[in-house]
């Protein structure tokens, strides 16, 4: 095992050049996560090569004809300038190995290749974008503090890519967020590119794609974060486990984006199953002559969540689809909802549980039913009228055969247009009491987003106050950096509409609207309130659920309201006593959201609508907010537009 000791700031500035981590001021320094302690949660740092990619983010190539150490210095100059002759190797011993050879602490690495594989989720054969060969992919383990490196390499071959670190806010990092166009440029196919960054905070979150609709095609998965050793959560439980949920498409993605940007649109249609861990079922009789379709698959048999008879689980629960609102249910079991997006919760029992995209969730059940018979895992479509099948998996207790079927038919769930029953489970969470983070009692800025579905130049679009977002060719925390005035539109984006005189319950033709490579700039600090309005999409009587998802940041859920939001009189509303903390809140139908946030994460961060053909088609807005305080920004994010 590879040991060595702190190294201070100065000898760190000497070694890391500009494709490395810029180590600007303590934020930074402890994102290095150089601390004496021995690697106990993470590979071994077996080589200099290892040490160096988790020091600076830079990996040494893989097929080197030298030494590893030598390698290491005439591979990266920039990063060791001192060890570039080999007579000055002992030089690196001397400043990494301490005579007690303590370690880094708890740095975790990941090589991912990123390529299409054929797979077989819901029994059909498809091509996905996999991590590894997998989709999922592999679950990021970590603790409280501990830092995580992953080498994305980008085998594509025709695609870029970006991965976006979902909930996890990048303090001292913002160029790690991973959303292409705001915070780095795409990973071109053959780069590699590498991420790294701390998890500051325990919980569940996710990871995804984050370039065009590439989540919709598999490449995503879970983040998972433990308390540090010897801190209690406010739950007891006895087993730990996790699941995601996903919908699932047989057209590609390619095929998907192309139709939304067609004149006339065509939609991308109800999902063909729902996956639990990657796992759902198709309908071969379904199947179409070109298409490859087996049910005995085993890549589609139902997943199976095995539980042993009176013990307690903690049961993870993540949403990272593309369209649907979902609602999960454990037959027979009663749900207790103990955290939401990384913050403990004030408990409550369910039957079932509403969930998002982009939402995580944990809950606690208890396996005290008969344990003579497997219960079943459902998850079931709401907000949008089905025309997908249930989801199933199988709570098998233990002793029985976990493909036993359960002798009754899935749980149907509530009504799927029962908005109010999924209202009043939003309102129902609350932050634990002994977790509360009171809000600021006022804000400093109030902005009025309201959500609309247009027509511009012809083809549908989403919008935010009549403008619909696009994306610049160059990301804009370079721009804003490097000071590109040129590279987006330097007008300020709308932060509020006509809201006395604005009919949300009509489909309205919105002629006025816009293409936009506007921001909003937020005063470093200040407290911002942001309500989002829904309203009437272009087809009659008809208003979508919206989950917003905010980079960089978490937010306090203020409260929610059905109809249109008054400013000055519904404010009234707000919860300002133990409001819950979220990264992604749902917009109900014909309603309002409203939540508030500190600007104190320097850097450019993306707010937009999780459903991933509603962000697509322009449904998200960006926030800038001290950039100016954002250090040397890294060159391996550069390289499109005038970066």
């Amino acid at each position: 095992m590879f040991f060595f000791s702190v190294i201070d700031e100065d000898r760190i500035r000497e070694r890391c050049g500009e494709a490395s981590l810029t180590l600007n001021d303590e934020s930074d320094i402890k994102a290095t996560n150089l601390y004496t302690r021995k690697i106990s949660r993470s590979p071994e740092l077996s080589s200099v090569s290892d040490l160096l990619l988790r020091l600076c983010g830079t990996p040494l190539p893989e097929k080197s004809p030298l030494p590893d150490m030598a390698a290491a210095a005439a591979a990266h100059p920039s990063f060791c300038s001192l060890i570039a002759k080999p007579l000055l190797f002992p030089l690196l011993l001397s400043l990494f190995l301490s005579p007690l050879q303590l370690a880094l602490s708890k740095v975790h690495l990941h090589k991912w290749d990123i390529s299409y594989q054929f797979k077989s989720p819901d029994c059909l054969r498809k091509l996905a974008i996999t991590v590894n060969g997998e989709t999922p992919g592999p679950t990021i383990y970590a603790q409280q503090g501990d830092t995580v490196v992953v080498q994305v390499n980008n085998s594509l071959v025709t695609e870029n890519t970006a991965i976006h670190w979902h909930g996890i806010r990048q303090i001292g990092t913002p160029w790690f967020d991973g959303t292409e166009g705001v915070t780095q440029c795409p990973i071109l196919p053959g780069d590699t590119f590498v991420y790294r960054f701390t998890v500051d905070r325990p919980g569940t979150y996710l990871y995804h794609a984050h370039y065009g609709m590439q989540r919709s095609a598999g490449l995503y998965g879970l983040i998972q974060v433990a308390v540090p050793d010897g801190v209690a959560e406010p739950f007891a439980y006895d087993y730990d486990r996790s699941i995601v949920l996903n919908d699932w498409w047989h057209n590609s993605t390619q095929e998907q984006a192309t139709g939304l940007t067609s004149i006339p649109i065509v939609w991308v249609g109800e999902p063909q199953s729902i996956l639990i861990n990657g796992r759902g079922s198709f309908n071969c009789s379904l199947s179409g002559p070109n298409q490859v379709c087996n049910a005995t698959n085993p890549e589609c048999s139902p997943f199976v969540l095995a539980v042993v008879p009176g013990k307690t689980y903690r049961l993870r629960i993540a949403s990272v689809t593309s369209l649907s609102a979902f609602n999960f249910e454990i037959e027979g079991h009663n749900l207790t909802v103990v955290e939401a997006d990384g913050h403990y919760a004030k408990p409550f029992v369910v039957e079932n549980l509403n969930i998002y995209s982009g939402e995580t969730y944990s809950v606690l059940f208890t396996a005290d039913r008969d344990p003579g018979r497997n219960y079943w895992l459902a998850v079931n479509v709401v907000s949008r009228k089905p025309g997908t099948p249930v989801g199933t998996g199988i709570l098998n207790y233990y002793p029985n055969h976990p493909r036993r079927l359960p002798p009754s038919s899935p749980p149907s769930g509530p009504p799927w247009n029962d908005t109010e029953y999924r209202f009043n489970q939003s309102k129902a969470l609350r932050s634990h009491p002994a977790y509360v983070h009171p809000p600021p009692p006022a804000a400093d800025r109030s902005l009025l987003l309201l959500n609309t579905q247009n027509k511009v130049e012809g083809r549908v679009r989403w919008s935010i106050n009549n403008v619909s977002f696009n994306m610049p060719h160059t990301p804009y925390l370079i721009a804003l950096k490097k000071g590109l005035r040129h590279a987006f539109d330097q007008a300020p984006a709308p932060e509020t509409y006509d809201y006395r005189s604005y009919d949300i319950y009509i489909n309205q033709t919105n002629p006025n609207a816009t293409i936009s490579t506007s921001i909003y700039r937020l005063e470093f600090n200040s407290t911002v309130d942001v309500v989002l309005q829904n309203a009437n999409m272009m087809n009659p009587n008809t208003s979508d659920t919206h989950p917003w998802h905010l980079h960089g940041h978490d937010f306090w859920v203020l409260g929610f309201g059905m109809g249109k939001f008054v400013p000055g009189t519904d404010e009234k509303e707000f919860n300002l006593v133990d409001p819950i903390m979220k990264n992604t809140v749902a917009v109900h139908q014909y309603g309002w959201t409203a939540i508030r946030f500190r600007a104190d994460n320097p850097g450019a961060w993306a707010f937009h609508c999780h459903i991933e053909s509603h962000f697509f088609m322009g449904m998200g807005v960006v926030f800038a907010e001290g950039v100016d305080r954002v250090g040397r920004l890294p060159t391996s994010i550069m390289g499109c537009g005038h970066s």
